[in-house]
C-alpha cells in the first residue's frame, strides 16, 4: 500500500513543473488576446510574468529532480508561443499596422529567430557549453521588445514617432537570437550556496530598484543583457587569439 502511494506521489510530482510552463504559454496568449483589445500595459506584463514563470519551470524541475524528455520540448512550445509568436504580435499591433509589409517582416524575423533559436537550442543542449547559451534567450529578446513597450506607455511616447525605431529593435533581437554570440547562462551561480553579507545586500537593493521602477529596470537589463552577448564574444576570440599567438 505504501508503496503504490508512493508511486502515485512520483507520478504527480512531474506535473508541478510543467504547470509552471503551461501558465508561461498563458501568460503568452494573454498577452496576445491583450493586444489584440488594445491593452498593450497588460500585455507587456503578460510577457514579464511568462518570463517569471518560464524562469521557475526548469529551476522547480531541476529541485524536484523532475526533469524529462517531455518537460524539455512542452518548454520550447511555451517559449514559442510566449517569446516568438506574443511579443511579434503585439508589436505589430501596437507599432506595426500602418506600415504594412515592412510591419509584417519585422514583426516575422523577430517570431523566426525565435523558432530558429529554439530548434538549434533543442539539437544542441547534449553538446553545448553549458556556462553560456549561443544567441540571445528568447525570454530576453522578449524583454527588450516588452520593457520599451511599457516604457513608451509609462511616458506617454506617441507610437507613431518612434514606430521606425521599434521596427529596427525588433528586427535585431530576432538577428540576435540566431547570432553566435555568447550569453552568460547564469548556471554557474549556486544558489544553495552561502554568499557574502555584502552580495545579499546588493542584491535586496537590485529587487528594491527593480520593484520602484519595473517598467526601465527591466528594460535595462535586458539591454545590458544583449549588449553583453557581442562583448563577451570579443573578449573571449581576443583571449583565444592570443593563446594561439603564444602557442
Amino acid at each position: 500500500m505504501s508503496q503504490k502511494k508512493s508511486t502515485i506521489r512520483h507520478r504527480g510530482i512531474y506535473l508541478l513543473p510543467n504547470l509552471f510552463t503551461t501558465g508561461a504559454m498563458f501568460a503568452g496568449f494573454y498577452a496576445i488576446a491583450s493586444a489584440i483589445n488594445g491593452r498593450y500595459e497588460s500585455a507587456a506584463v503578460a510577457l514579464f510574468v511568462a518570463m517569471i514563470l518560464d524562469g521557475l519551470d526548469g529551476r522547480v524541475a531541476r529541485l524536484t529532480n523532475t526533469q524529462s524528455e517531455f518537460g524539455v520540448q512542452y518548454d520550447s512550445l511555451s517559449d514559442m508561443v510566449s517569446f516568438g509568436v506574443a511579443p511579434a504580435l503585439v508589436m505589430y499591433l501596437w507599432a506595426f499596422g500602418s506600415l504594412g509589409k515592412l510591419g509584417l517582416f519585422a514583426a516575422f524575423v523577430h517570431m523566426a529567430g525565435g523558432a530558429l533559436r529554439l530548434a538549434r537550442f533543442n539539437t544542441q543542449v547534449e553538446v553545448a557549453d553549458k556556462r553560456y547559451f549561443q544567441g540571445l534567450p528568447s525570454p530576453a529578446a522578449a524583454a527588450i521588445l516588452a520593457g520599451g513597450l511599457w516604457i513608451s506607455l509609462e511616458y506617454g511616447y506617441d507610437v507613431e514617432t518612434i514606430k521606425y525605431l521599434v521596427l529596427i529593435v525588433t528586427i535585431c533581437t530576432g538577428l540576435l537570437m540566431v547570432s553566435n554570440f555568447r550569453y552568460s547562462s547564469f548556471k554557474e551561480i549556486d544558489l544553495k550556496g552561502r554568499v557574502p553579507f555584502v552580495a545579499a545586500i546588493a542584491i535586496m537593493l537590485a529587487i528594491g530598484f527593480v520593484m520602484a521602477q519595473p517598467q526601465t529596470m527591466l528594460f535595462l537589463l535586458a539591454v545590458g543583457y544583449a549588449i553583453s552577448g557581442p562583448v563577451v564574444t570579443l573578449v573571449m576570440r581576443r583571449k583565444w587569439h592570443n593563446r594561439k599567438q603564444e602557442s
